[in-house]
């Protein structure tokens, strides 16, 4: 069977006689006869329960099919299918979405996981990377042909997730962001079509799948440039108390910004380890070149005394490992995006210490929760023009990420609204800086950055002046909506 043959008979039928878990039966058992270089997975099938595990157990659902496909042709099969037989599917990768996206209550799910090749061709600087990746992948590949490229802060993060909703990492300041790095993806259509886009073919297509690609089919390969990395970075985290550094982090972090050629870079953690009794700042910090550099620059940090330092000479490739373990799989978490500007106040960000506090004790186990300030040099990622592709997240501004973590279900709402409430201060943050700063209406342009926002965000506020062309495009591509389970693009 082709991806554009029909099953005889089937659409009406099954629509109206048959209940969605007998569909899902009959679905199963035809993709098992016709699929070609992929595994099809039902609930009584060893090795389901794996399968639907997610980084948060909070999304985690008892999917009635997982397909772990092979190939574009089965990727084709599959999605034609789906729509044949009426069941509505999810796609993943890494898994490392928090907003259930990448997760399917009895419908199916295809699962990238099985498609981890990666190709370096270091003569071209260029690197093809499967939809199955995770970034640990691409930066041990890379590091071996001494390439690297913007890839995922935590190496566990899915390529294609992260790509094709933006893409911050350690190399921006000097790349800018993993979609300008992309050169062209492999895509799966909601009608079985298997298309490459790029800028000169598919090019409305590529346009929309740097920033919104989960709305428009399943991205099978990407193909990125990358750049030669043969000299080591100087990386790691130093800790501190929050009461007696906080000040001296943040004054060291606002002028990092203003200052950085683009080789350095820092993310503050506020977060309360296990081995302190208050909250702590981790600054895990980055800089692309040679330790006495990377001293001198990171002195005013170190002359704090951090009471761990984990600051070290080392591999590229370790660098995105740096926070795995703050964030690991396991337990019930999510992420909600938000953003600040520079100079960030340590006044606000001790109003956001209280309310960590408040967090904590509302909520039994809710000491891992984390709020992460990123600080990168913008000028080459915000040289590019918000219109030149679907991601609308560029600026002078700066990403905030808050990330509840908690044990029992039955504080999935509180947290939710914690994080939630916390974001509406940082917006209120935001406006109060730019006003203060003379730039009251730059703000009306800043929206969230939506690979940390858990789709709890409005797509006008991911995709701003964008958000037309998209829905002209989800039109065009996408009329029935099969590709549902990201930001709602569809007019309805």
């Amino acid at each position: 069977m082709t991806a554009f043959e029909k099953v005889p008979n089937r659409p009406s039928s099954i629509k109206e006689q048959l209940s969605e878990a007998e569909r899902v039966k009959l679905l199963a058992e035809k993709l098992r006869s016709v699929l070609k270089n992929s595994i099809v997975l039902t609930p009584d099938s060893k090795g389901y329960a794996e399968s639907i595990i997610r980084w948060s157990d909070a999304v985690e659902m008892r999917a009635g099919v997982v397909v772990y496909v092979g190939s574009a042709e089965d990727i084709s099969t599959t999605v034609v299918l789906t729509q044949e037989y009426s069941v509505p599917f999810a796609v993943c990768g890494g898994k490392h979405s928090s907003s259930g996206a990448s997760s399917s209550d009895g419908g199916l799910v295809i699962d990238m996981g099985k498609m981890r090749g990666v190709k370096v061709d270091a003569g071209t600087n260029t690197v093809k990377v499967q939809g199955g990746c995770i970034w640990k992948d691409v930066d041990e590949a890379a590091a071996d042909h001494g390439m690297a490229m913007v890839g995922g802060t935590v190496n566990h993060t899915g390529v294609g997730g992260l790509t094709l909703g933006g893409g911050y990492g350690w190399l921006s300041g000097r790349y800018g962001l993993t979609i300008d790095l992309l050169l062209a993806v492999q895509m799966v259509l909601a009608d079985g079509r298997i298309v490459t886009a790029s800028k000169d073919h598919e090019s409305d297509l590529f346009w929309a799948a740097r920033g919104a690609g989960h709305c428009f089919g399943v991205a099978v390969e990407f193909t990125f440039r990358c750049y030669p990395q043969e000299n080591t970075i100087w990386g790691g985290q130093m800790i501190f108390p929050s009461s007696t550094a906080l000040d001296g982090v943040i004054e060291f972090a606002n002028n990092l910004v203003a200052t950085s050629d683009g080789n350095s870079a820092m993310v503050m953690g506020i977060t309360q380890p296990p081995f302190m009794q208050e909250p702590a700042v981790i600054a895990t910090c980055f800089h692309n070149g040679p330790q006495a550099q990377a001293e001198e620059i990171f002195k005013p940090l170190l002359d704090l005394k951090p009471r761990v330092n984990t600051m070290k000479q080392r591999p590229y490739r370790e660098m995105n490992g740096a926070m795995n373990h703050a964030v690991d799989y396991g337990g019930r978490k999510l992420s909600k995006g938000a953003s600040f500007a520079t100079p960030l106040s340590p006044a606000f960000v001790r109003s956001l210490i209280d309310e960590l506090k408040e967090l904590h004790a509302r909520v039994a186990g809710a000491k891992r929760t984390i709020m992460l300030f990123e600080f990168f040099q913008t000028d080459k990622l915000a040289s590019v023009p918000l219109e030149d592709m679907a991601f609308a997240n560029r600026g002078k501004h700066q990403n905030l990420m808050l990330g509840p973590f908690w044990d029992k279900a039955e504080d999935d709402s509180a947290c939710r609204f914690w994080a939630r409430g916390v974001a509406k201060l940082a917006r209120s943050e935001l406006e109060r800086v730019c006003r203060e700063q003379g730039d009251a209406e730059s703000v009306k342009s800043i929206g969230e950055y939506g690979n940390y926002d858990a789709l709890a965000a409005k797509p006008r506020e991911i995709f701003g002046g964008n958000l037309e062309r998209l829905r002209d495009l989800k039109a065009k591509y996408d009329p029935n909506n099969a590709f549902n389970k990201s930001y709602a693009l569809a007019r309805i």
